[in-house]
């Protein structure tokens, strides 16, 4: 690694930093560097907040003037929330500038670039463009397709069951992995469930860590109980409910809906695809709410649903030792199913690890795209 691919590995790492906390903005870090010395470095803390280069920028001061700034995605040059960062270069005098990748946000793509040169600011772009790739591929997701990036998590027994025949599920991966999945939800925008789960659980969804999610509940016929964990004080944050529009023709069902809305409940009426929620429809209108990386943990039919209709881009198994059986056992993917051996959905980029006394198999689904 030559002493450019160092500068740039530090801006990726600082930039690391902010996740779980930038969504649906992209993890940004920048180091500032004169004569072989670094002079500045900071990360994108939260939304809203300044931007990476304007931070280093800010801690380097007069001292910016002649320097280079290795930064993993191209400075903006549109007004978002804070001020064009190109902009911020040029008046500090920076004369270099490395970015790792391009920004695939149409307001900015090769603008921030084209700008920087105007002013005679030289730029090169590429330097460890893979990593600065993987690093923000739930932004680039979000911000190309207009839809949230989607991790399938699913804790499950070696036999792949995810609850008994009566339906006991407490609790069969280890604490460990419990933490793990805790982490996961601090980092994501929303955890997703099927009404089934929450009538079953009656789970909180919440997160050991700071930030907990936005939960999201997929209930076709309006099931869910009003009384239910995810609504009450327990799990502060936003609840959603995703239904099937033609529900809302039942009397019954608008008076649930204008009780749910008083407790602050955002209840969304959704397009029925073939006697389900359409999928794609619901992750449009969850984008629109900035979500940009949504958890689908369950259950067997919710994730079904996601995988048939290839919308999952990375799936978390974590397998416990154990095995349960029983052909009435649930499974942690059930739906249809592969008719075919060489029909079965292919797993890419598969990463095994152990995770206290379980296994987690961590592999992309459908590739990102």
């Amino acid at each position: 690694m030559n002493k450019h691919e160092n500068f740039m590995k530090l801006a990726l790492e600082l930039a690391e930093k902010g996740r779980g906390a930038t969504n649906p903005n992209p993890m940004v870090g920048a180091v500032l560097v004169k004569n072989g010395k670094i002079i500045g470095g900071a990360y994108h803390k939260r939304v809203g907040g300044l931007h990476a280069e304007a931070l280093a920028l800010k801690k380097a001061g007069k001292k910016a003037k002649g320097a280079a700034i290795y930064v993993n995605l191209e400075p903006c040059s549109h007004v978002g929330r804070t001020p064009p960062c190109a902009d911020a270069i040029i008046k500090s005098g920076v004369k270099k500038v490395y970015c790792a990748i391009k920004d695939p946000n149409r307001l900015n793509n090769g603008r921030g670039i084209k700008t920087l040169r105007n002013h005679g600011v030289s730029v090169s772009v590429g330097l460890l463009s893979g990593w600065a790739k993987e690093l923000n591929e739930v932004f680039i997701k979000y911000i190309t397709k207009g839809i949230p990036f989607v991790t399938l998590k699913s804790a499950q027994s070696l036999d792949g069951k995810i609850a008994t025949r009566k339906h006991d599920s407490k609790w069969i991966t280890s604490e460990p992995s419990r933490n793990y999945g805790h982490r996961l939800r601090s980092e994501v925008d929303a955890v997703l469930v099927g009404v089934n789960t929450i009538i079953k659980d009656n789970p909180i969804l919440t997160s050991r860590r700071n930030r907990s999610p936005i939960k999201v509940v997929l209930d076709p016929y309006l099931r869910v109980p009003e009384r239910a964990n995810i609504f009450s004080k327990k799990s502060p944050s936003l609840a959603i409910v995703a239904i099937l529009r033609d529900t809302l023709n039942k009397k019954e069902a608008l008076e649930k809906v204008k009780r749910l809305t008083k407790k602050g409940v955002l209840v969304i009426g959704c397009r029925n695809k073939a006697g389900r929620i359409d999928l794609v429809r619901l992750l449009n209108e969850l984008a629109e709410l900035e979500i940009a990386h949504l958890l689908v943990e369950g259950g067997g039919d919710t994730a079904a649903g996601f995988i048939e209709a290839g919308l999952v881009d990375r799936a978390l198994f974590f397998i416990a030792p154990k095995i349960i059986g029983g052909r009435n056992a649930l499974t942690s993917i059930e739906g249809l199913g592969a008719g075919k051996v060489k029909k079965a959905i292919k797993l890419r980029r598969v990463k095994v690890e152990a995770v206290g006394e379980d296994i987690l198999v961590k592999a992309d689904v459908y590739g990102n795209s």
